[in-house]
């Protein structure tokens, strides 16, 4: 979890809820983080609610956290950044 500011979790999956300035920007936060996971073929569960998309990681395969699932969080961090989410 070192380095993933906001992140919460444990072994079996990583949390992260943003808060972006609106419904559409939220939207084009799922556009970019589904393009991301596509390049990964890794994909998040993600659940959006107006304006807040709640992310959680995890590879199931695994049955649980693997460095996938950081590598992915990192990257989803840096979409909600640029597009000014909280």
């Amino acid at each position: 979890m070192s380095g993933l500011q906001g992140w919460d979790g444990d072994v079996t999956a990583l949390h992260r809820s943003y808060a972006f300035p609106d419904f559409p920007t939220a939207i084009r936060g799922v556009d970019q983080i589904a393009v991301v996971a596509e390049e990964m073929q890794h994909h998040p569960d993600i659940d959006i609610r107006w304006r807040t998309l709640h992310l959680t990681v995890s590879t199931h395969d695994a049955g649980g956290v693997t460095q996938l699932d950081v590598e992915l969080a990192h990257r989803v961090a840096e979409i909600a950044a640029a597009l000014g989410a909280t």
